[in-house]
């Protein structure tokens, strides 16, 4: 059995507002899991989880009018997925309990799971909520944030005469990549996300010169001077890649190695991209799973949706 497309619906003033067509809209979420769905031939699946309060004896089970909210919320964002992507094979699901270990759960049984984000009104990025962040912090599979009123045209390039359109090619997909450390899951995410869409793979890394006054870290490069460093970063870029350029014949890589910090780098790389595929270290710590810095701060500042892929 294929494992579904998973989406997340909320029943919040905002969202059930959205969902009898009032903007704010959380449509963006909904539409790029549909057309996700379609492009890797899943089903999508929406989830929706009860509120619950454990604190009190026996839980606080749903009322009859938040039942009656979900499921017109569930139905209105069934009802408009199936107008905007009519071939997608769609069902829902309602489960009882905290939102973020209902989504988490749905994870687990899931190909994707997509979940929607507003963004910041003047500034790139985006705004993250607790439950989205807990589930990409701990989600066992990969998690795609999407800004809540993005459109199909958003992945795609402009039209020649400048305006927007779903009949152009697709925008590229940008991977953030750590040479220190190169994992197979991130990568090959990448290289399929990009052979789905038909889209060019910018592949990047950030290095910074090692301090004068310390010694090289792991897996730093040590040459006298900065443009020989970019040449061995490069070089070595090269090398992990040629067996996924092997894989995926069709997709046109670019490989960029830039001197800075890792965050400014993505945000230049990701302006005017489809989507930023960046990794996250799935050990268990004593604190908790996290994120990592880097991939923090590229979901709170870079402007595209971002796939985040836990690897080991």
């Amino acid at each position: 059995m294929l494992l579904p497309v998973v989406a997340g619906v909320d029943c919040s003033a905002e969202s059930l507002a959205a969902a009898v067509g009032v903007p704010p809209t959380p449509f963006g979420q909904w539409g790029r899991a549909a057309r996700e769905a379609v492009r890797r031939d899943r089903p999508l699946r929406l989830i929706h989880a009860w509120p619950w309060h454990p604190r009190q004896e026996g839980g606080h089970p749903a009322t009859a009018a938040q039942r009656h909210l979900a499921r017109r919320a569930l139905r209105e964002a069934e009802e408009r997925i199936i107008r905007s992507t009519p071939g997608v094979r769609l069902d829902d699901e309602q489960v009882e309990g905290p939102a973020t270990a209902a989504l988490l759960a749905a994870a687990d049984r899931a190909d994707v799971l997509v979940l929607g984000s507003r963004g910041l009104s003047g500034f790139t990025g985006f705004l993250v909520g607790s439950v989205a962040l807990g589930v990409v912090a701990r989600a066992t599979r990969p998690v795609v944030l999407v800004r809540a009123g993005e459109e199909a045209a958003d992945e795609h390039l402009p039209a020649p005469d400048g305006s927007a359109s779903v009949r152009t090619g697709y925008r590229d997909v940008v991977l953030g990549i750590d040479l220190g450390a190169p994992c197979d899951d991130v990568i090959a995410f990448a290289f399929e996300a990009a052979r789905l869409r038909g889209a060019r793979l910018k592949v990047v890394h950030a290095w910074q010169p090692p301090s004068p006054l310390g010694g090289l870290g792991p897996g730093e490069i040590g040459l006298a001077d900065g443009p020989r460093q970019a040449e061995e970063w490069l070089s070595f870029m090269t090398a992990v890649l040629q067996v996924w350029r092997d894989k995926y014949p069709d997709v046109e890589v670019v490989e960029t190695v830039t001197a800075g910090r890792a965050l400014s780098v993505l945000v230049r790389a990701t302006s005017g991209a489809s989507l930023l595929v960046v990794g996250r270290r799935a050990t268990e710590r004593p604190t908790g799973q996290r994120t990592g810095p880097v991939t923090h701060a590229a979901i709170h500042h870079v402007g595209c949706p971002v796939a985040v892929v836990p690897h080991e």
